[in-house]
């Protein structure tokens, strides 16, 4: 086992960010802002040294980590494994219309990560599939590797990996368009993964 840091990097603005609707597996576009916001990024995110890069198929984030790979010439590595959350029937609609239509079920959406959207998935199950991702990469021979995904699965895969009740995971704040988490391990904590960063990022 070599991997021992993980930079989980939320992709940049799309067009749904924008205009506040729920993209899930839609694959929206980046904005002018969010191909900005890769761009910017690129320098503080190199000062990690990723070996690799592996990014979800959905085009915002391999959009994003294309950006930054281009610009360091690191490998890149697509998983549709590391995809937002499904969404089901929410996809495509803004908050408003999603309480218009059930009262409600948003909020306990917001705060029990057992609980799915119609036709979609919970964060337990996003994190089920992110955690197997990560244990590939136990299997090979890179220490550091920036995940190029998405701010639902970044909060979901962080309560997995920190060992957090799943009672506690909507505790974790969202992750801003284009901004990090970081996780590292130590030989001391039983190759436990700890918090090194949370929804960093820069302005520019």
């Amino acid at each position: 086992m070599t991997l021992r840091r993980l930079v989980l990097w939320r992709h940049g603005e799309t067009d749904y960010n924008a205009s506040s609707r729920m993209q899930g597996h839609l694959d929206s576009e980046l904005t002018e802002v969010g191909w900005n916001q890769a761009r910017f990024a690129v320098p503080a995110l190199a000062r990690f040294s990723p070996d690799l890069v592996v990014a979800s198929d959905l085009r915002r984030a391999t959009d994003t980590a294309t950006v930054f790979v281009n610009a360091t010439g690191v490998p890149l590595r697509i998983d549709k494994r590391l995809r937002e959350t499904n969404l089901g029937d929410w996809q495509g609609m803004t908050g408003a219309e999603v309480d218009a239509i059930s009262p409600g079920a948003r909020a306990q959406w917001q705060n029990d990560a057992t609980w799915a959207p119609p036709g979609g998935e919970s964060r337990v199950e996003v994190a089920a599939r992110a955690v197997e991702v990560v244990s590939d990469l136990d299997a090979g021979e890179e220490e550091t590797v920036v995940l190029g995904t998405h701010g639902g699965l970044i909060t979901a895969l962080t309560g997995k990996l920190l060992g957090l009740p799943v009672r506690n995971w909507p505790l974790l704040g969202g992750i801003g368009n284009c901004h990090w988490t970081v996780l590292a391990r130590r030989d001391s904590t039983g190759l436990a993964w700890r918090l090194i960063a949370y929804n960093a990022g820069i302005t520019g």
